[in-house]
């Protein structure tokens, strides 16, 4: 039994945890409702309820069972609050007042001052509870007894029975024999008992003794017609209907008068109710649960109603959230792969190997003719500016996209132009007989025109093509011009060294202090979502602790748990321990070119200035791009292109445009409405070379391999050809935006 009692703890417990996260005005019926059952499933004593209009025997069938005047009687309602009736040594009353005030007297004439209706016929306000201690063997067995006020005589008191009923493990309905089965009482027997799953019920005819012998045999019909209809959830063999004429056999307990109380029906009833009261003790789930579960029921479906819009609300939320999250990861995967390309590039560039095959021969040349400032700011800068913009550009998307910190500039010093000292002339020599033979602003002047100065640049391609200019042994046959032509040789390649040692760690330091910028965090939760989030687990935790504490119980429920909705976790990328925390999301704000940088405050040496970061002018009609420049270039393309679309879907991620866009690919495509409409949009798929009705992610890459054959800088020394690839990039972009516009109406 004590296990028995602890599982119903257990479950009133639940359902008191579950109501308190209704917030239930506690003037609702179903908040009264939960309050009985949870008293009610934390009784250990098994209750007999006694109900039925005014002046119906109640107490006074209650004191016949008892065999004395426990209960007050009287010929007006008097009953102004239910009375439980527990086992006792002694006859005593106790009063518990709405203030905690505990009122003990012995006997039960305080009954008088407390539990009856004032002289306006109301009930005292102040009583929280009635109970009278009784030293009857029937109730040391755990049973107590409950009188309840008469029904029919005030709104308030039928409230105060309803939801008394509920507590009961059987039901005693007095009936008045003389108008037998009113309609109000056929009224409370559904809506108060059988429509609330109280079906261990009892009905007595009270004043049968009443009526001539005719009418008594007609009332006995008539209480057979009323049994059968009625179906008790009774143990088997025991009938659902007694008589008992309750004051006759009062008077006749209080006198001894056995054979009298025994004519009155009262033995009998007494011994069908301890019988039934024996069986049913044994199993009281069969009693409790049902009606537990009708409540039960009324807390799931209220918490139900709580439930699914916060967390329909929460899941959009998340899935805004989420989204957000991809389209910036996503955002920093493809700015990471175009910034970590372009670095290797610029990286590529500075590799002291290939700074010197490719311009060392031109650079020692302009040196050896006192133009290098001119080939390096023609050239060589303009070179290394078109490099450095590509990689400033990705760390621009960075900004752009996440709002992290805004990017330094990438700068890498120039090293001061090549200094040289020219060899003293050989004494038997001619050659540099000409008046203008001086050294002339850190060149050699004196080199430009004449026969000698051609000789150094044919000297300077010779040693750099035949890879001997760094034998350090002087031939003997070395001529003077081969000797200016090695001191050249050597101040570019030092050049060069400084430029590519330089370069190299600088940029091996930028592209450390970039992850601070292609990066993103994301906001904490906000207050309001924060606090529904919490009260939305709240509540899917009560409703499964409510839906096993019934399983456990053995009530059946119609629903199913709830998958708890997580709480807002830390989101760390993959692969980054360092972003751990949350900021802002911020929706993407549209940056113009025109950005600035941050200018670093690291101080400069004397030979170095600031590269000039404005983009570079437009590659010359006779420079044909290489294969892998123009690769670069649409690798480059395809990224922007992705990032462009991303950004779109940052504005309102989560809204039916962004998931338009993210599921085009397998959102089937837009109906034509116009005859105009069809045939414009067979051209489309014509000319890209698809057949109708192919999937979006077919027609983007038939866009892809058009724009990679026609690009215009495909045909750059070739003007017709070139017009032709304009014409054909145009018709080509309007059928992919002709297609597009389907797949995204």
């Amino acid at each position: 039994m004590q296990q028995v009692n602890e599982s119903y703890r257990e479950l009133a417990d639940a359902l008191k945890s579950a109501s308190t996260l209704l917030n239930l005005d506690s003037k609702s019926q179903l908040h009264q409702d939960i309050t009985t059952i949870f008293k009610y499933l934390a009784n250990p004593n098994f209750q007999i309820a006694v109900f039925g209009p005014f002046n119906h025997g109640k107490s006074t069938l209650l004191n016949a069972i008892l065999g004395n005047r426990t209960l007050p009687i009287d010929l007006i309602p008097t009953t102004g609050a239910a009375i439980t009736v527990k086992y006792g040594t002694d006859i005593r009353t106790r009063i518990m007042l709405v203030d905690g005030t505990e009122i003990y007297h012995s006997g039960t004439e305080i009954l008088q001052q407390f539990a009856i209706l004032d002289g306006n016929r109301q009930m005292r306000k102040d009583v929280a509870s009635v109970e009278v201690f009784c030293p009857h063997p029937f109730l040391d067995t755990g049973v107590e007894f409950l009188d309840l006020p008469g029904t029919n005589d005030r709104e308030e008191q039928d409230s105060l029975v309803r939801d008394r009923l509920l507590s009961a493990d059987l039901v005693v309905q007095l009936l008045d024999s003389r108008k037998l089965m009113t309609l109000g009482e056929r009224e409370n027997l559904r809506d108060w008992l059988l429509d609330r799953d109280i079906k261990t019920v009892i009905l007595v005819a009270n004043f049968i003794n009443l009526l001539e012998s005719e009418e008594q045999q007609q009332v006995h019909n008539r209480l057979r017609f009323v049994a059968e209809s009625f179906r008790a959830e009774l143990p088997p063999g025991f009938s659902n209907l007694y008589r008992v004429d309750a004051l006759p056999a009062l008077r006749a307990r209080l006198k001894g008068d056995t054979a009298t109380a025994t004519s009155s029906g009262l033995a009998a009833f007494e011994a069908a109710l301890q019988n039934i009261v024996g069986i049913l003790q044994q199993n009281r789930g069969s009693v409790r649960l049902p009606r537990v579960q009708a409540i039960a029921s009324q807390i799931q479906l209220s918490l139900k109603a709580k439930i699914d819009p916060l967390a329909n609300e929460i899941n959009s939320f998340d899935q805004k959230h989420n989204a957000k999250i991809e389209i910036k990861q996503k955002a920093v995967n493809l700015i990471q792969q175009g910034f970590t390309n372009s670095v290797a590039d610029l990286r590529n560039w500075l590799d002291l190997s290939k700074l010197l095959k490719k311009y060392q021969t031109d650079a020692t040349v302009a040196l050896a003719e006192n133009n290098f400032k001119s080939w390096q700011t023609d050239t060589l800068k303009k070179d290394f500016i078109e490099l450095h913009l590509a990689v400033m550009k990705w760390l621009y998307q960075a900004y752009e996209f996440f709002r992290e910190e805004l990017p330094e500039d990438l700068i890498i010093p120039w090293p001061s132009e090549p200094q040289i000292t020219l060899p003293p002339k050989p004494s038997n020599s001619n050659d540099l007989s000409e008046t203008s033979a001086v050294a002339v602003g850190g060149g050699i002047g004196w080199l430009l025109g004449g026969p000698v100065g051609a000789a150094v640049v044919g000297s300077i391609s010779y040693l750099l093509n035949k890879n001997i200019q760094n034998s350090e042994e002087k031939s003997a046959n070395e001529s003077y011009d081969q000797q200016v032509a090695k001191i050249c040789i050597a101040a570019t390649e030092d050049y060069f060294s400084r430029l590519s040692s330089q370069g190299l760690s600088i940029l091996a330091e930028y592209e450390q202090k970039s992850k601070r910028i292609i990066r993103f965090e994301v906001s904490k939760e906000p207050i309001e979502i924060a606090q529904k989030r919490e009260s939305l687990q709240q509540l899917q935790s009560s409703f499964n602790q409510l839906l096993q504490e019934l399983e456990k119980a053995k009530i059946s429920s119609n629903y199913q748990p709830y998958q708890e909705t997580p709480k807002y976790t830390e989101y760390s990328p993959p692969g980054n321990k360092e972003q751990k925390s949350y900021s802002k999301v911020e929706e993407k704000v549209n940056v113009s070119g025109s950005s600035t940088y941050r200018t670093s405050t690291s101080s400069q040496t004397s030979s170095t200035h600031r590269v000039n970061t404005s983009p570079p002018p437009p590659p010359k009609a006779s420079s044909t791009p290489s294969p892998e420049e123009l690769e670069a270039k649409f690798r480059n393309w395809e990224l922007d292109e992705e990032i462009a679309r991303m950004k779109t879907e940052m504005r309102s991620p989560g809204s039916q445009a962004s998931k338009n866009t993210t599921n085009q690919n397998n959102k089937p495509p837009h109906q034509p409405k116009s005859q105009a409409e069809k045939d414009k949009i067979a051209r489309a798929y014509s000319f890209l070379g698809l057949q109708p009705n192919v999937s979006f992610a077919e027609i983007k890459q038939a866009y892809r391999n058009l724009v990679k054959k026609w690009h215009p800088d495909l045909f750059v020394n070739q003007p017709q050809l070139q017009k032709q690839a304009q014409d054909k990039m145009r018709l080509v972009n309007e059928a992919y935006k002709i297609l597009t516009d389907k797949f995204n109406s």
